[in-house]
């Protein structure tokens, strides 16, 4: 042991967890090699979840976490030097210090923190189409939507924009007579056909499939302004992480929305971050609180995916952290790569019970002063067994342990206390309105109405001209007429350096333009300028 180790309190290189017959200390540098906190319910897991946040806020690492039952939120305040809370740190050698952590709520619904929005173009026809378990007949017929949408200039951004681009590519079976109107939606129907087959029957199942994920709620997920990622990954003024909540409790209802979020949230991670290698702290920790719904019925495409993400985000700096009941919640191939443990207390009234703990004993390095399936049933609240990789990135033998307390408060806030947080956030204004552009189904409409010239395939949002042409010449040198993950390394470059002047920018051209055209033919022909040329940077 250190002297570094005598002192019982974080560290510049790691945080002290908890306390036994040997202390337990999750070190920063391995902390991206991810984790998993498990146990039976009322044994402890947000607790050690909330000292385990507070330890990377501490040390200048941003959190976002997942909070089901809102137990989490009091964290954003001041501890209370309550009398078992103050035992338990002099038991272990601590003196309590109460702290608060700068928090920000997030919301899908947005009703108890900003609004969570991604757009349609961001999820992408192969991510979505896996959100809604797609066979492959069905997904082709969702590229063919996306590859229609692009040539005629749609913008996708909600909902509505794709049931309206699926109505479009529907083929007519009608009869014409001499005297039948002109389909106005012809060229869009015959470009789909050209595609491949597009079959009404195909086209209505995907509808179904899109009605029950909005009756989960993602017509709210679906929109604008989306969330810029960047923003999870901030420090405050005394150069501690910021604290992302994800209030989950409504959203955990709704496992379809929940897998988009986080398949989407991830993904994006993927192309945003860059490749790090081994840091000497995350960049950024992500803890996911009952986890096994995410897993739960979790179709292969969904596993394949969080497999993945699991394999090789490490890389780029991220942490992630699963919270659930039990280690066999979680998959074997995901389980594989969870580096550092804490189990809480388990209980064992059945034979199934019984196997379930018997294969949680056999997930830890044996220690020969424990048999660690026989303590899983014994352990008290608060304490655990433990087992964080240690220099060499080895599994420690795994020691029981007591847990510390936390510094800020056990238990969830009051609405009052969350408004004023709300109220502070360094994103207020930013996500809290919803923008409904002009975008795909705007243009259907009017299309149809006779009242907008049809597109002659250049991409741009205004239906080609001279600023099709110019959104053309925009996307390809920043790249975003390329494919997601087929940017040059001067496209990403240049596409990052306008992301951070774009916030300052597009409002003056906006305003310059409507100046100079006038009027509301103004305002709508500068807002498709910057969504036609910038709009696909911005979500690249």
């Amino acid at each position: 042991m250190t002297a570094q180790d005598n002192k019982l309190d974080d560290t510049d290189d790691k945080i002290f967890v908890g306390k036994g017959d040997e202390q337990a200390w999750l070190t920063l540098a391995l902390a991206n090699r991810h984790g998993l906190v498990t146990g039976a319910t009322g044994t402890g897991k947000t607790v050690t979840l909330q000292v385990m946040a507070e330890g990377f806020a501490r040390a200048g690492v941003p959190v976002f976490a997942a909070d089901i039952k809102g137990d989490l939120s009091g964290i954003s305040e001041v501890g209370e030097a309550k009398d078992f809370i103050v035992k338990r740190a002099t038991e272990m050698g601590l003196t309590f210090q109460p702290d608060q952590f700068s928090t920000v709520f997030w919301d899908v619904f947005g009703e108890q923190g900003h609004p969570v929005r991604a757009t349609i173009t961001e999820m992408g026809p192969l991510l979505l189409a896996r959100m809604l378990d797609l066979n492959d007949v069905q997904e082709g017929v969702l590229n063919v939507a996306f590859r229609v949408a692009d040539d005629n200039g749609l913008a996708l951004i909600d909902m509505k924009d794709l049931r309206a681009l699926l109505d479009a590519i529907v083929p007519d079976s009608g009869k014409k007579g001499p005297d039948a109107d002109e389909d106005l939606l012809a060229p869009i129907r015959k470009a789909a056909q050209g595609f491949g087959n597009v079959t009404k029957a195909t086209v209505g199942t995907i509808q179904r499939q899109l009605l029950v994920l909005e009756n989960q709620g993602a017509t709210k997920f679906f929109g604008e302004p989306a969330l810029t990622l960047k923003d999870f990954m901030k420090t405050d003024r005394d150069g501690r992480g910021m604290v992302n909540i994800l209030v989950a409790d409504k959203l955990m209802q709704s496992p379809r929305l929940y897998a988009t979020f986080l398949l989407w949230m991830l993904s994006e991670l993927f192309e945003e971050l860059p490749e790090v290698g081994d840091l000497p702290k995350p960049k950024l920790v992500f803890f996911f609180d009952e986890a096994h719904l995410l897993f739960n019925d979790a179709p292969k495409a969904l596993m394949d995916k969080i497999e993945q993400v699991v394999r090789l985000i490490r890389s780029k700096g991220v942490g992630v952290y699963f919270v659930t009941q039990n280690p066999i919640d979680v998959p074997d191939r995901v389980l594989g790569q969870m580096g550092n443990r804490v189990q809480h207390a388990l209980r064992a009234f059945t034979p199934r019970d019984q196997k379930a703990v018997a294969a949680a004993a056999q997930t830890f390095r044996p220690n020969p002063k424990l048999d660690t399936a026989k303590v899983i049933m014994e352990l008290g609240k608060g304490e655990a067994l433990v087992s964080f990789l240690e220099g060499n990135g080895t599994p420690a033998m795994v020691e029981r342990v007591l847990i510390r307390p936390p510094s800020a408060r056990i238990g969830p806030i009051s609405p009052e206390e969350r408004k004023a947080i709300m109220d502070a956030s360094p994103v207020k204004g930013k996500y809290d309105t919803a923008i409904d552009s002009e975008s795909a189904y705007e243009i259907l409409q009017k299309r149809i109405a006779g009242t907008a010239a049809p597109a002659d395939g250049q991409a741009g949002g205004v239906g080609g001209g001279i600023l099709g042409q110019i959104g053309s010449i925009v996307g390809t040198i920043f790249g975003t007429n390329t494919g997601r993950n087929r940017l040059t390394t001067g496209q990403r470059i240049a596409r990052d350096v306008t992301r951070t002047v774009t916030d300052k920018m597009v409002g003056g051209v906006v305003a310059d333009l409507g100046k100079s055209v006038g009027g509301q033919l103004g305002g709508s022909v500068g807002r498709a300028l910057v969504r036609g040329a910038l709009g696909g940077l911005l979500r690249r």
